[in-house]
């Protein structure tokens, strides 16, 4: 029996729990018995022994080969479905032209949007974004009505050199993505979809950092099913390896991390990783105004999260001086920007009004900060920057730092939007395509999607 056969049928090859550790630590069952199907050899040829750094998809020949490349297309559309911001699928372009200019078949998968498997999923079709790359690319762009199903494998069957294929959303199988892919009773489905899509190539190459976070089937369990075949990451996801984990393995000094945003339940971990690798780590955002009221302050009607006022002690302890938090608050009466507005000292907000953003004096300070550090990583506004003048904060600490000469990384969402919608975006060093794998990232963790590629 061929290990795809044990594989596709649950019939594990055994392993001692010393080997299943040295594969991904610690992951669930299912991942542990897809490994096993594979035989010895992928545990030990695919991890990561140090560091992250990973073969890339120009390292291999791709010469009348078929890749089958892992994109992130999750891209925003008006209600007509038409694309309102193309900048995923052009930050794929470095791969993607990789392939095709030296003779290679490119069969891309991505997903998009949430279906549910209900009426109106039809919405999340990735076909407008195969007629958006073949307008970007200037040639055609093939379409598969489905990911696996008799349109995909007759379509990837067709393929010639230099041509690209786009299949249909890959979350339009049930057992994609998370929780579901790890499900026991969808164990077998998973398989069976696993190695088809691994059966579409003679390379794999994961383009999609945004998701590098999630072990779905498209993401893990198809690589590890590619058997001894070169299993590479994109130019865009080597980009963000090497940023991110840069920063927090051997980062320039002065390291000062930014952390903003509603909740300090978001960002615990985060907070916990940076403060043991950081000089100094800023707090913005709504989350300052947990952290107030931990210190006896008043916070009026401001978001706070008083259920975590006790880890909030915690941080504050841990974190001494390293932890710098707002000392003036800008706030309002009202949820718009004609409110009645205030600065008061942090702590002092009235019982009517509610905390919008660090106030003037703070982003002096936060800015002085930042002048004077090497690397700068920031994640998470400092108010609500989509509504003036309450975007005052968030957009002085995004003048600071484009401003610096620190190596700066901005860690995907919200901070990515803002320093997008500032105009500061080509001003620094880095601007992450992953809100949540950042996050993670940030938090310490690794990436099993990641770690099952060959190294570098």
């Amino acid at each position: 029996m061929t290990a795809l056969d044990r594989f596709c049928t649950l019939q594990p090859i055994p392993m001692t729990p010393s080997q299943r550790h040295s594969f991904l630590g610690s992951v669930p069952p299912l991942t542990y018995d897809s490994a096993c199907a594979m035989g010895h050899f992928n545990q030990f040829r695919r991890q990561t022994a140090s560091g992250m750094a990973k073969r890339t998809i120009s390292q291999v020949d791709v010469a009348g080969k078929r890749v089958l490349m892992r994109v992130d297309f999750n891209v925003p559309q008006d209600d007509s479905g038409k694309i309102t911001d193309d900048r995923r699928i052009r930050e794929a372009l470095p791969s993607i032209r990789s392939v095709i200019d030296r003779g290679g078949q490119l069969v891309l998968m991505s997903h998009l949007g949430r279906p549910k498997g209900k009426a109106g999923d039809e919405k999340f079709t990735l076909a407008p974004c195969a007629a958006k790359l073949s307008e970007i690319l200037g040639k055609p762009v093939a379409f598969a009505k489905d990911t696996v199903g008799a349109d995909a494998t007759a379509k990837v069957g067709a393929l010639k050199n230099g041509e690209v294929l786009l299949l249909e959303n890959v979350r339009f199988q049930k057992v994609e993505g998370g929780s579901e892919a790890e499900l026991p009773e969808n164990s077998k489905a998973v398989r069976l979809y696993a190695a088809k899509l691994a059966s579409f190539a003679d390379i794999y190459c994961n383009e999609a950092y945004g998701t590098c976070h999630r072990k779905d089937v498209s993401m893990f369990f198809t690589p590890l099913l590619m058997g001894d075949k070169p299993c590479v990451c994109g130019a865009l996801v080597e980009k963000e390896i090497k940023y991110l984990t840069d920063a927090i393995s051997a980062p320039q000094r002065p390291f000062v991390a930014i952390i903003g945003g509603k909740k300090v339940s978001d960002k615990i971990l985060v907070i916990q990783n940076l403060l043991n690798v950081c000089d100094k780590v800023l707090i913005g955002g709504a989350m300052a105004y947990t952290f107030s009221l931990a210190k006896g302050g008043k916070t009026g009607k401001s978001l706070v999260e008083k259920d975590k006022v006790e880890l909030a002690k915690q941080l504050l302890e841990a974190g001494g001086d390293k932890l710098v938090l707002p000392v003036d608050t800008h706030c309002g009466d009202d949820f718009k920007g004609s409110c009645n507005k205030l600065v008061v000292k942090a702590g002092e907000i009235p019982d009517n009004y509610e905390g919008f953003d660090i106030g003037p004096e703070t982003a002096k300070q936060y800015a002085a900060i930042i002048a004077g550090a090497k690397t700068v990583v920031w994640n998470g506004p400092m108010g609500v920057f989509e509504m003036s003048p309450f975007d005052a904060g968030t957009r002085i600490v995004a003048e600071a730092i484009a401003h610096s000469k620190s190596i700066s990384i901005i860690g995907g969402g919200d901070s990515a939007a803002a320093v997008q919608q500032l105009g500061f975006a080509d001003k620094v060093s880095h601007v992450s395509t992953g809100g949540g794998a950042s996050l993670e990232m940030l938090e310490g963790k690794r990436f099993a999607a990641v770690d099952v590629l060959d190294d570098a």
